[in-house]
């Protein structure tokens, strides 16, 4: 494994971290507390060092499961939550007229606050090494309150460091994270959609702000699991719900990139990951994992060396 510092935080980083979308019950299958201590045990003896949940998957659910796979070596480990929102798992099963969101925004301080503090006893842990803005209006982000708050959390001990997941149009509030306190970015950036490169990622690298890259497998194209005509079907899978055409053209186009950029003997879920390490401006890469071998296969990018002519000088690795 390879490690890049987050930042200005002081904090040393795995370039690869564990993302945990997954266990709050939204891909189509419930996790045991077994399975969480394997899989982030396995990550441990990587040397994978951060792992990134949030409050709203599934209410509280993935810290609850993260909290006692890692309790014993918790120094080990930098975690990563949000805030924001609260998941509403109901809504999962609805059949009415009338449906419950599955997620509902709550941004006041009092809000955020006991959001952390659930946070904290799920994560069984007294601090979050990060605790993240997670996908604010502009209006939510200009709140003064809220930040005299969070960074309140900050002076008494339970958040290390304070950051920003946001969209990758959103260069404003990327410009805008020193002013509040923060000093961490978390954006969407993969090789099918490049678009933080336009303004997000040049902020980070203007500003040494940490950056956390999600999503690098495209919600899966990326993974080398699919070929174009064979896209999700299966309805407990959120993914089979996007567009038909659209799938297809992204698995044209990933199937071409297999043929002309991915190396020979290489497979293509690294290579992705690989692909945007290669940004001077990107400490860490979460993705999310099923199972112990889909882990290994991501912790393997940390040792594919993806030659990008556009960013030729990576951030170099400590």
């Amino acid at each position: 494994m390879k490690y890049r510092r987050l930042g200005t935080t002081g904090l040393r980083v795995s370039v690869i971290g564990v993302g945990t979308w997954q266990l709050g019950g939204e891909w189509g299958r419930r996790f045991t507390q077994g399975e969480v201590d394997e899989l982030l045990g396995r990550a441990r003896t990587l040397g994978v060092n951060l792992v990134d949940t949030a409050e709203c998957y599934g209410d509280h659910l993935a810290e609850a499961l993260i909290g006692p796979a890692i309790h014993h070596h918790r120094e080990d480990w930098v975690v990563a939550t949000k805030f924001g929102h609260q998941f509403h798992p109901e809504a999962l099963h609805q059949h009415d007229r009338s449906p419950v969101q599955l997620r509902t925004d709550h941004w006041t301080p009092t809000e955020v606050v006991a959001q952390l503090e659930g946070s904290l006893r799920a994560l069984r842990t007294d601090h979050v090494d990060l605790y993240q803005m997670h996908s604010a209006s502009d209006e939510v982000f200009s709140r003064h309150d809220l930040w005299e708050a969070l960074n309140q959390q900050v002076t008494d001990g339970k958040v290390h460091h304070l950051g920003v997941s946001l969209g990758a149009g959103d260069v404003e509030q990327a410009r805008r994270v020193a002013e509040v306190g923060a000093s961490v970015l978390q954006v969407g950036y993969n090789r099918l959609d490049q678009s933080a490169e336009q303004g997000v990622l040049p902020v980070a690298l203007d500003q040494d702000l940490g950056v956390i890259i999600r999503e690098p497998l495209a919600n899966g194209y990326l993974s080398g699991k699919y070929r174009p005509g064979a896209w999700v079907t299966a309805r407990d899978d959120w993914r089979s719900g996007h567009d038909p055409a659209e799938a297809q053209r992204k698995l044209e186009l990933v199937a071409q990139i297999g043929r002309t950029e991915v190396p020979a003997g290489v497979d293509m879920a690294p290579w992705a990951i690989a692909w945007c390490l290669r940004h001077p401006a990107v400490s860490c890469v979460v993705a999310g994992a099923k199972s112990v071998q889909q882990l290994e296969s991501n912790a393997a990018a940390a040792d594919l060396d993806v030659v990008r002519d556009d960013h030729p000088q990576a951030v170099p690795t400590v």
